[in-house]
């Protein structure tokens, strides 16, 4: 075998891709990771987007991040560190009648007795429902339609899973985990603001509403990992750049500013890649962390896929509709009734399920919603060094904002902007007064910027119908795709997107069982 032969090459040096090339990489195996941009971390970076003001330019909370890995890679001794851990849940509210939500625990304002009480049974269901996902997240999902073995027993260990939890459980998992959160919310609470608040957990980084199924799945799968809401120190990119140091400390290369043009192919095998600069890196095998429009349709070409295959990777649904707003502010926020030192927990504005998905309605028209939800953070309350002395940085995931716009974001963006700030100012009337600079990213911009193709963060849909085996599509659900050599390892593969770092390790895990096939 030649050296080329030997070496694997992972493209996009986001973190799935880092935990990729970190397991490869401590199994002994030639390793570089191709990297577009100077930064590592896709998503899931630190950047300055105004002088001396930095932020997490996609996900803002680390939540999700698998605890095996953490400890797996020794993460912490490479250099990750929480500046703020466990933070609370607030909804606020224009009038000041806020809710704080911590775990199972309900407080604020006018919180209802009932609302406690069915509060700590919604939160020991959703937990144990969680749990069945975040135990598949880990493991290779089986094939459809097979009669393999360790896809039987795969598909028996899941049912069994399910039929540990008691009859109640199972029958209840059974009829919510595919419908929609509206329903449930509205049997369990009173309260608008905690439904409202709750229902984000089914819709953020989504195109759906309040009402859409699978809104439930997608709330079980954000909680699936049983994490707290945390802030790292420094951002998220100091958890991207604390996974490329211990893959660098295990042996693998990891090359910045080198973006790659095209998989390069020996016949129906993968032999390198080729950069846009002209360079070509021969390798017996690639592993692609772009999403997998970008890897089958743009990277490799749709002519070198069997058409079948390529006609479900073109259906795939990957329109993004989150965008991000980043405020640097002299000073902080004080929103309308809000204790200042509760400023640095995550704060929701989502007042009532109506509200929300009547601002989901106009993404079904191809329009900005004209009273958006919002999920904030003010991290420079716990991480003061993200600012200058005495000012803060203001970081919110907007729904809904629709990447195929109708009118073009180039001519909608600075309105979009302003619908944002004027629901902001419903809740701090002096928002506009304190901000010295505004930065708005919408999908179109996170799809330049990241690579994402529709500017999803999650690279597909988070749905039934594209979970497990059927994603990114039957035929590549297990990582290894039908061009030999070549493997995913993004957040389009099992178990989807969230800066969990599972998809990496299990492709890492799938490549080191094969060989080099």
């Amino acid at each position: 075998m030649t050296d080329t032969q030997s070496r694997t090459l992972i493209i996009g040096g986001g973190h799935n891709g880092l935990v990729c090339a970190a397991y490869l990489a401590r199994a002994g195996q030639d390793v570089t990771v191709l990297e577009a941009t100077e930064h590592l971390g896709g998503a899931a970076a630190t950047r300055e987007f105004a002088p001396g003001f930095q932020v997490s330019a996609g996900a803002h909370l680390l939540y999700q991040l698998d605890a095996g890995i953490r400890k797996e890679l020794a993460l912490d001794s490479h250099g990750l560190q929480l500046a703020a851990a466990g933070l609370s849940t607030i909804a606020l509210d224009a009038d000041g009648q806020f809710l704080r939500i911590n775990g199972a625990q309900l407080d604020g304002p006018g919180a209802l007795p009932e609302d406690q009480a069915a509060l700590v049974e919604y939160e020991r269901m959703m937990g144990r429902f969680a749990g069945i996902i975040g135990r598949l997240n880990n493991r290779k999902p089986m094939r459809v339609g097979t009669t393999e073995r360790s896809d039987l027993m795969a598909l028996a260990r899941l049912g069994l899973d399910i039929r540990r939890m008691g009859k109640a459980d199972m029958r209840e998992f059974l009829r919510i985990a595919g419908i929609n959160v509206f329903d449930v919310l509205q049997e369990f609470f009173v309260d608008e603001r905690l439904k409202g608040a709750l229902s984000l957990d089914g819709v953020l980084g989504t195109f759906l509403g309040t009402r859409s199924n699978n809104s439930v799945f997608c709330a079980l799968h954000r909680r699936s990992q049983g994490g707290s809401y945390d802030l790292p120190a420094g951002g998220m990119g100091r958890v991207s750049e604390a996974i490329a140091a211990s893959a660098r400390s295990a042996g693998a290369e990891i090359r910045t500013g080198c973006r790659v043009k095209r998989i390069l192919l020996d016949f129906n095998r993968v032999c390198g890649v080729e950069l846009e600069d002209g360079e070509v890196i021969k390798a017996g095998r690639v592993v692609s962390n772009a999403d997998p429009k970008q890897t089958f349709s743009k990277l490799l070409g749709a002519r070198h896929l069997e058409a079948g295959f390529a006609h479900r990777i073109h259906n795939i649904r990957s329109n993004g509709c989150a965008a991000k707003l980043h405020l640097a502010l002299d000073e902080l926020p004080e929103f309308n009734g809000l204790p200042r030192e509760m400023a640095g927990e995550r704060l929701l504005i989502a007042p009532s399920l109506q509200y929300v998905e009547h601002a989901f309605n106009h993404a079904k028209y191809g329009e900005f919603s004209a009273s958006p939800v919002m999920e904030i953070t003010i991290p420079t309350v716990h991480d003061p060094q993200l600012a200058p002395d005495g000012s803060h940085v203001l970081s919110a995931v907007v729904q809904w904002a629709p990447h195929n716009l109708k009118q073009g974001w180039s001519e909608a963006k600075v309105a979009f902007t302003g619908a944002v700030m004027d629901v902001l100012a419903q809740y701090d009337p002096a928002i506009r007064g304190k901000t010295r600079f505004t930065e708005m990213l919408t999908p179109a911009d996170l799809e330049a910027s990241f690579g994402m193709t529709g500017g999803h963060w999650h690279h597909a849909e988070m749905t039934m119908d594209q979970f497990m085996m059927m994603r990114p599509v039957p035929g590549a659900a297990q990582y290894k795709t039908p061009v030999t050599g070549l493997w995913l390892c993004g957040a389009g593969s099992h178990p989807g997107g969230g800066v969990m770092g599972c998809a990496g390790r299990n492709a890492a895990r799938a490549m080191l069982e094969t060989g080099r096939s």
